[in-house]
């Protein structure tokens, strides 16, 4: 290979690892006096965790597979809400989405659809496309 066909082959594997691979990211309306994006009003208590009973494949559009699912049997605990859904986090457990970079995550359902992500380090909403429908009856 020439200097000039490696060029090109690299400069084409930066554009292609550069458009894919990203988490899609929506930054979160934000409103002043509100010291969080993630209205909490919307909480339950500890005693309202929802049980996971199968697991749940997922596959994000980033090309990276670090969580394909969701756990059987795993927690998660209403922690507030965002105009895309309900906010779930795990309990016991940190679950994260992989793109370029790792980034921690929290469920967003709305009508027992798994919408998106919410990262609370980010405070971004991630969406999830397509949505996947999860067991009937499980996220209230």
């Amino acid at each position: 290979m020439n200097i000039l066909t490696k060029f090109v082959v690299s400069l084409a594997v930066c554009i292609t690892l550069n458009a894919c691979g990203a988490v899609k990211v929506v930054p979160l309306a934000y409103t002043p006096g509100t010291a969080h994006l993630l209205d909490q009003s919307a909480a339950i208590d500890a005693n309202s965790d929802v049980l996971l009973p199968v697991a749940v494949k997922i596959r994000l559009d980033t090309g990276y597979y670090r969580n394909k699912e969701l756990a059987a049997q795993s927690r998660w605990r209403r922690v507030g809400r965002l105009p895309e859904g309900n906010v779930y986090r795990p309990v016991a457990s940190v679950f994260s989405v992989e793109g370029r970079q790792v980034h921690e995550a929290y469920l967003v359902v709305r009508d027992n659809m798994l919408v998106g992500f919410y990262l609370p380090v980010e405070s971004a909403f991630s969406p999830l496309e397509p949505a996947i429908q999860l067991p009937q009856g499980v996220f209230p």
